[in-house]
């Protein structure tokens, strides 16, 4: 049987899973799932699917929605707060502390040749992404470089925010079937 839900666990889970996970929200929720439904059965099924499907549609940080959203489910407003704080404070620390080293450092041309290195690993894995997002729907190729053309030049050149393009190519994509 799995341990009760007490805020001390609960904290435990968000800090290990918040902090120690790469790769962004599609990791953290695949871990948080695996965590609160299968290993501690704090959550069903159904509940993880609600938080998730509503943190998706909020503004701003989807995951701290999220995570908040499936603490409140487990413990209440007491819960929620200290998720998000377990969540975030570690990693907001560390982003204090690197501002503040980068710019004591920043001069330093060792410093710059790791920021720039570091800048192409991360652009490059931002790719792999987008390649895994893409390729499969490479069963049109004029499709296909329509709508990442003209996503990227509407954000890129025009300024465009997200909703909106996201919007229009949906409408789009509707209409285009193929």
């Amino acid at each position: 049987m799995p341990p009760k839900a007490t805020l001390a666990r609960l904290t435990a889970v968000f800090f290990r899973i918040g902090n120690t996970i790469f790769g962004g929200g599609d990791p953290m929720m695949a871990a948080f799932q695996r965590e609160l439904i299968d290993r501690q059965g704090w959550l069903t099924q159904e509940d993880y699917a609600v938080a998730y499907a509503l943190a998706r549609i909020t503004p701003g940080t989807n995951v701290l929605a999220f995570c908040a959203a499936v603490a409140w489910r487990i413990l209440g407003v007491l819960g929620s707060v200290a998720a998000v704080i377990a969540v975030t404070l570690p990693s907001a620390a560390l982003a204090v502390l690197f501002t503040v080293g980068y710019e004591a450092w920043r001069k330093n041309a060792l410093v710059t040749a790791a920021i720039g290195g570091t800048a192409a690993a991360v652009a490059g894995m931002m790719f792999s992404t987008v390649w895994l997002l893409v390729r499969p729907q490479l069963t049109s190729i004029l499709r296909v470089s329509v709508f990442f053309g003209g996503a990227f030049l509407a954000t890129w050149k025009f300024g465009v925010t997200p909703i909106p393009v996201i919007a229009i190519a949906a409408v789009a994509g509707f209409l285009w079937k193929e």
